[in-house]
């Protein structure tokens, strides 16, 4: 049975939900498509992780869930929780967040956390350039108050060129995930609560737009070309304690 968590409405995820799950990431990341998975061996082998992730296409969440060398739940908009995505969503153990200000989900990470599990999230909050310009706060929180280590995850290929961002790439697509080195963030003595977590944001905002350029430099797969001025993108923000910690599995 899922455990309950104290903050009221949610639950976590049953460790069952990772049996039938794994094996399906696997089948997409190396069946459906062709992805090159390297630094698996920067991810602790044991202990509480966060995987976070730049964001270009709808299937980030999946890749990552599928190149990764530990089971995780990822955070998901709560949107996407319908119908039979929704039910697949739910029985693979993802976490539903409304983007608006979601403590819920947050706690309902960070218990998985504290239980020695992995979260997967992508704090820039959106599709966009998948640059990590700019991250949601949300990442930052969790770090700071589960104490994980943190491994930045640069994904490229799911979206290439001008595609839009809700393009479904072609069969055998060759796709690339890289696992970073590890991050470690902490509160320092004396430092109000709003500096650490500012400060921890920027220091694994740095973290993984690095990493991502050192992705693209190893590979030779630049990312997705973004729309030109005139038209209309999201807004990217920095948020507060609840962030916007993913738009799309």
């Amino acid at each position: 049975m899922a455990t309950k968590n104290p903050v009221p409405g949610t639950v976590i995820p049953a460790r069952w939900t990772r049996l039938w799950s794994r094996p399906v990431g696997w089948i997409l990341d190396h069946v459906v498509y062709r992805t090159a998975v390297t630094g698996k061996s920067n991810v602790p082998a044991a202990g509480p992780v966060i995987f976070a992730a730049n964001h270009i296409s709808f299937l980030d969440g999946p890749v990552m869930f599928g190149a990764s060398p530990r089971p995780m739940h990822i955070l998901v908009k709560k949107e996407m929780f319908a119908g039979f995505l929704g039910r697949v969503l739910k029985g693979s153990g993802q976490i539903p967040v409304d983007r608006t200000g979601d403590r819920a989900a947050l706690h309902t990470g960070k218990k998985l956390l504290d239980a020695g599990r992995c979260v997967g999230i992508l704090p820039e909050g959106t599709r966009g350039s998948g640059s990590a310009e700019s991250i949601s706060s949300g990442v930052a929180w969790l770090a700071l108050n589960s104490g994980a280590t943190v491994i930045p995850v640069a994904i490229l290929g799911t979206r290439q060129g001008g595609e839009h961002r809700d393009h479904i790439p072609k069969p055998r697509r060759k796709l690339h995930v890289s696992f970073g080195e590890p991050v470690t963030v902490k509160r320092r003595k004396g430092e109000p609560g709003r500096v650490s977590m500012d400060r921890a944001a920027a220091e694994i905002r740095d973290a993984l737009a690095e990493h991502v350029q050192d992705a693209i430099r190893a590979t030779g797969q630049a990312l997705p070309q973004e729309p030109g001025p005139g038209a209309t993108t999201p807004h990217h923000r920095q948020t507060a304690v609840a962030g916007t910690p993913a738009d799309h599995h």
